[in-house]
């Protein structure tokens, strides 16, 4: 691969500016950046040695060294001042030699930098102010331009003319750096507020307009510009981020308006060239010899501006650019990426080499999101004009690849920008993206962000759509819509499909051709005749497809909004968009509604393209049938629908036919009377049929396959409509209760049979209450229904015993969906009168359906595959199915349908389902622990006991807490301890009265008699250690009293202490708490260990306060927050810093002036801060410190659990650091 040379080193600065100066040196020596190894044998020397002086050599890949090497000495006599671009140390000697009139006035400072800011007045006549003044008195004008520029970075200091007299560059801006405001890291051009939000764009056109207003006159004075260039250069290299990042902006627009100067000079000298080439071709008889010579001089002018602009621009690039490109600041990052993007486009004979394009191409591998979004933007600038790409062959081949990759961007905006930059290349570099590298873009456009698939898919047209349909159409539009160019298209798209293989729903690849190919997508009448005709040499699959794609198309010209899943940052539609997407709803419907009986004609036998034909109904505008007079297409419908409904039994299909018929049956339609006839023509066919069956069933000891599959799709048809429509006046119910009493008491009925049969009942039911719910229902009524209901529930709990599964699952899922209906939640909202169908399970049922949680929910979790295997899809559905089942039982729980003791059921599987469950669970312990706190605590406690019983009662009590089943039991009472969040206060009483039920149930049964053991459940108080953190420590002083009052009770005590009391008695003891306090291990204060009362003062504790634990008093707010000594970031950063770390950008949480610095690095201030303490403060940081005991193994997953102890305060990147560090490592882009 080739590699691009460097075209200059950032600390070879040769330019007028230099050689006049004899050099100069930065500004802060000791606190500059170390070199950086760069690519490509571009490196930075070492510029820390105060009396070092930078080497200017020239550079042979510069652009301007030519003809810089011919200006010197002209600039140089023709202008006593010079001074250096890139100010670093002290000069020796006066910093300027004033050429002009020199009054010693005080500039003033505010009104240019207040008029900016206001940005009410014209920018052009406000230039034109300041140079009527400059012209005045130019010291003190320029002293006004300099203090502009300083006010802007946001320093209060200003520069004096007595400053500016005897004072070197980096003296001036020493001197500035320490009046800089440190109380804050804001300054202008990070500053909120509405006063600063148009401070950016102003200060850009300020400087734009000074370079265009001065472009004939002080441009090439010498004095201002090279002074201000040596000031802005200087700034850019301060450590401050407010001088650097203001000081850059300035320098790089300030270039970019020299690049628009110095291609109207390059302009200006091609046309005078033109000129006197003409003139000198002329005859002896016809030359003028005047126009030559004023022609010569013209010319000889011009090319002293353009080597005067080239030496400022030279100045700019290397004292500024190449040093800020890699600052570790991003957005100084981008703005020097953004300008040198500009100047490739519009002076792209000087800048648009492989010189200055590597700085693009490494950047592109920058870390932050803005500036990888910049290089690509200057990219699609360069990529999109034909002119420009001959030369960019070789960085497109050096990059590629990063190019490509950045497809897979993890930021979106990147990876839209990306693939919109390969889709300039595609079109205008030909053959330069291989097969390889589009297959790796064709993916996105299934991406989840609408963005970027929509940005894909034009990558996908231009690939391989548009070379294709181009070949079939000369010019113009109407060749574009001939059916033959349309024909192709539909079938590179099915090609596309099919054979990729990428996904299974073609309605994200319409959604992502939208925007480039809608107009193709909506050719309605194609796509149709294509589906029609007879030899249309498609297969099954392709045919499937195409109607998926034309059901899509549909549905996005109808709807306007992505398929479901796909994320879009709109919030709605435009005025024109709403009026097309009319438009296109009526036109689509008057094409449709003709052929739709045909197309079901035609695919009626499949059922897989039949279901998605009959929803297109959903985005027909339906009054089109009374307004177009078309009542005959609609009866042809009608008699398509019920030959599909009587011909299918898959669900798919009857859920769309009852839908569709769903639809037209509004009365508001004129035609809803034969709508509703031709549905009670449908539902007596299929009601009369089930009448006989079912009596064929139940007179008949035995049926065939043919008659229970007959009987089965009768009831799945009828189920299918009873969910859309109203049939009660069809009398369902007691024929359907019937055949499902026999299936119960003599098990003689298929389950195929049973599976609708049992929705119906459950359709009927909610149908009889639907019409119950007005004010008219009668008292009888309402018990007639609650009887109906009471005897379908027993029925269902019947068959939570049966022996098919699937059997099992519907009736528990409708007996829970029953259940939750018919709770006390149905009397709210002014219906009291439904109060007699209020109805409550009875014990026997909840347990019988906690048993079935048990048996078909919290089974023993299996890995899912990658989801490409049929085995890993019935895996995924029968997980959805049990979440399905779990989310049912919960919301039981929380209604108050069932006791909410039951969910210790659930509770205990919460941290070995944690992945299949993890989100039901935790929604419902918080929604448990906002009805009820307290009782929400003692069900946690509830499940941990049933655990450990059922584990004591397997394995026996020894070696109980060595099992690996009591590890996890650990790991779910320490979940459980990290749900209570950080509100200790409001807490308090419930871990307490936790540790006390905890302890009671520890000792509650004594070892067997005559025996040494332990008691059997006391490996239960190394499970209630976990708690521990969460309690205050007074309340741990009275619960260790409370544990020893308890012991003595127990009469086989050993005389040394059993294991789970010590580790209990640990995680209470104030030392658990000091090392908590201290996570980093370094040496502690004697005064921070806090000691417990005495065994003796222990004892002397009342003895009522030992049994009742009364939480009266409120213990004292801290004095010392979780910020500075427990959190182990600071501490950390603190270390690096005194080792002399190169980044301390990581621990830039608060501005430092270079005093509060010194002292907090000092050792004195360091042992300080570990051995600071005040009266009582080791009992705070006790308590402080020990709510993270033990939370670092798992905080990763439970961060989300209490999310408040998370939410520290972190470093503004725009805070002012004076020791931050300027240049970033290539590795870090």
């Amino acid at each position: 691969m080739p590699t691009l040379r460097s075209s200059s080193s950032p600390s070879s600065v040769s330019s007028p500016l230099r050689r006049a100066s004899g050099g100069g040196q930065r500004v802060l020596s000791a606190s500059s950046s170390s070199s950086v190894n760069m690519p490509c044998g571009d490196r930075d020397s070492d510029q820390t040695a105060e009396g070092d002086s930078d080497s200017l050599s020239a550079d042979e890949g510069s652009d301007f060294e030519d003809s810089l090497r011919h200006s010197v000495k002209k600039r140089a006599a023709k202008r006593p001042l010079r001074t250096t671009p890139v100010a670093k140390h002290p000069k020796k000697g006066p910093r300027m030699v004033r050429g002009h009139g020199q009054k010693g006035s005080e500039p003033p400072t505010s009104d240019l930098f207040d008029a900016v800011k206001a940005a009410k007045s014209d920018m052009q006549s406000l230039v034109d102010e300041w140079l009527d003044s400059y012209k005045q008195d130019q010291d003190a004008g320029f002293l006004e331009l300099i203090n502009f520029f300083i006010r802007s970075c946001g320093c209060k200091g200003n520069v004096t003319s007595e400053m500016f007299k005897k004072m070197s560059n980096s003296e001036i801006i020493r001197h500035l750096t320490e009046q800089f405001n440190e109380d804050s890291g804001e300054y202008p051009l990070t500053a909120p507020g509405p006063s600063w939000k148009k401070f950016q764009g102003s200060f850009c056109e300020f400087v734009k307009t000074l370079v265009y207003q001065c472009q004939y006159s002080l441009l090439y004075d010498g004095f201002p510009m090279d002074n201000l260039i040596s000031l802005l250069t200087g700034l850019s290299d301060s450590q401050v981020r407010a001088f650097r990042h203001t000081s850059t902006l300035a320098a790089m627009k300030l270039m970019t308006s020299l690049v628009r100067v110095a291609l109207q000079l390059s302009l200006h000298k091609d046309n005078n060239q033109r000129q006197y080439e003409a003139e000198r071709n002329k005859g002896p008889g016809h030359r003028a010899p005047e126009r030559l010579e004023s022609l010569l001089e013209k010319r000889k002018e011009l090319q002293e501006h353009q080597e005067e602009i080239e030496g400022m621009m030279n100045a700019l690039f290397r004292g500024v650019f190449v040093h800020r490109y890699r600052d570790i600041l991003p957005e100084i990052r981008a703005i020097c990426i953004e300008e040198i993007g500009s100047w490739m486009q519009s002076y792209s004979t000087s800048f648009l080499t492989d010189s200055y394009l590597k700085y693009i191409g490494w950047t592109l591998h920058d870390k932050h999101r803005e500036v990888r979004l910049k290089c690509l933007k200057a990219l699609k600038g360069l990529y999109g004009s034909r002119d420009l790409t001959a030369r960019l062959e070789l960085f497109t081949s050096r990059f590629k690849d990063r190019m490509v990759s950045m497809v897979m961007d993890r930021e979106y905006d990147v990876a839209v920008e990306a693939v919109k930059l390969l889709i300039l290349i595609l079109k205008n570099m030909e053959g330069v993206l291989t097969d390889a590298d589009c297959e790796g873009i064709y993916p996105v456009v299934y991406a989840s962000n609408r963005a970027l698939a929509s940005a894909a898919g034009e990558f996908l047209y231009w690939k391989l759509f548009y070379p294709e349909c181009e070949t079939k159409m000369v010019s113009g539009r109407e060749r574009r819509r001939s059916p033959r160019a349309q024909r192709t298209f539909f079938h590179l798209l099915l090609s596309f499909f099919v054979e990729s293989e990428l996904h299974n729903h073609a309605a994200y690849l319409v959604d992502s051709l939208w925007d480039c190919a809608g107009s193709q997508l909506k050719d309605w009448e194609s796509l149709t005749s294509l589906l029609l005709e007879k030899d249309q040499n498609l297969d099954d699959v392709q045919e499937s497809t195409l109607i998926e794609i034309l059901v899509s198309s549909v549905r996005q010209a109808s709807e306007g909004h992505p398929p479901v899943g796909r994320i879009t940052g709109r919030k709605g539609l435009t005025p024109k968009e709403r009026k097309i997407q009319a438009d296109d709803k009526v036109k689509l419907t008057e094409h449709l509604i003709p052929l739709l009986p045909q197309l079901l004609a035609k695919f009626s036998a499949d059922a897989e393209k039949v279901a998605p034909l009959l929803q297109l109904l959903n985005y027909f505008d339906l009054n089109i049938y009374c307004t177009r007079r078309l009542e005959k297409h609609l009866e042809l419908f009608l008699q398509q629908l019920q030959e599909v409904v009587v011909k299918h039994a898959e669900p798919t299909v009857l859920e769309a036919g009852a839908h569709a018929l769903y639809l037209l049956c509004n009365p508001e339609f004129t035609f809803f009377g034969r709508v509703d006839f031709a549905r009670s023509q449908l539902v007596d066919l299929l009601s009369d049929r089930f009448q006989q069956e079912l009596e064929e069933l139940l007179q008949s000891s035995f049926l065939d396959e043919d008659e229970v599959y007959s009987l089965a799709a009768t009831l799945k048809r009828l189920s299918a409509f009873y969910n859309a429509h109203d049939l009660t006046r069809w009398e369902l119910y007691e024929p359907c209760f019937r055949l499902l009493r026999k299936a119960v008491d003599t098990g003689e009925v298929p389950q195929q049979v049973m599976l609708p049969a049992l929705t119906l009942v459950y359709f009927s039911i909610l149908w009889t209450l639907t019409h119950l719910s007005g004010s008219g229902a009668s008292q009888k009524q309402l018990l007639s229904l609650k009887d109906r209901m009471v005897a379908f529930c027993e029925l269902c709990q019947s068959c939570l015993s049966d022996v098919a599964s699937e059997i099992q699952e519907q009736a528990f899922v409708l007996l829970s969906d029953l259940l939750l209906i018919f709770s006390p939640q149905m009397i709210v909202g002014g219906r009291d009168f439904l109060r007699p169908l209020v109805f409550f399970p009875e014990a026997t049922l909840q347990s019988e359906l906690a048993s079935f949680l048990m048996d078909h929910v919290f089974i023993q979790p299996g890995e899912l595959g990658s989801g490409h295997s049929q085995e890993d899809h019935l895996q995924i559905e029968q997980l959805h199915q049990r979440r399905r089942l779990l989310a049912g039982f919960c919301k039981l729980l929380l209604y108050g349908v069932l006791e909410m003791d039951a969910a210790s059921d659930v509770f205990k599987h919460y941290n070995k389902f944690y992945g299949d469950y993890g989100d039901i669970i935790k929604e419902t312990l918080t929604r448990a622990r906002q009805i009820d706190r307290s009782h929400c605590s003692r069900i946690l406690l509830l499940s941990l006991k049933q655990l450990y019983t059922e584990l004591l009662q397997e394995q026996g009590p020894q070696g109980l807490n060595e099992l690996p089943a009591f590890s996890e039991m650990r790991d779910l009472a320490r979940r459980f301890a990290l749900s209570f969040g950080p509100q200790q206060l409001q807490n308090r009483d419930l871990v307490v009265t936790l540790h006390k039920e905890g302890i009671k149930f520890s000792l509650s049964e004594s070892p067997p008699t005559g025996s040494s053991g332990q008691p059997p459940n006391l490996a239960f108080l190394e499970l209630l250690a976990e708690f521990s953190p969460r309690l205050f420590h007074q309340d741990k002083q009275l619960l260790l009293s409370y544990l020893e009052k308890c012991l003595q009770r127990v009469s086989q005590a050993p005389d040394c202490p059993w294991g789970p009391v010590t580790t209990y008695c640990h995680s209470l003891s104030p030392v658990e708490n000091t090392v908590e306090a201290n996570p980093q291990g370094y040496p502690r204060s004697k005064k921070r260990r806090t000691e417990g009362p005495s065994r003796q003062q222990r004892e002397d504790i009342s003895s009522s306060q030992e049994e009742s634990l009364q939480l009266n008093s409120i213990p004292p707010t801290p004095t010392l927050t979780s910020t500075a000594i427990k959190r182990r970031q600071p501490l950390g950063g603190l270390e690096e810093m005194e080792e002399g770390s190169p980044e301390p950008e990581l621990v830039q949480s608060q501005p430092l002036s270079g005093n509060q610095r010194s002292r907090l690095l000092s050792p004195q201030h360091f042992r300080t801060l570990l051995n600071r303490s005040g009266p009582g403060l080791g009992n705070r940081l006790t308590r402080l410190s020990l709510m993270e005991e033990d939370e670092e193994e798992i905080q990763s997953e439970l961060s989300e659990e209490w999310q408040d102890t998370d939410k520290h305060s972190s470093s503004s990147e725009h805070g002012l650091d004076l020791l931050d560090s300027t240049e970033m490592n290539l590795e870090d882009l």
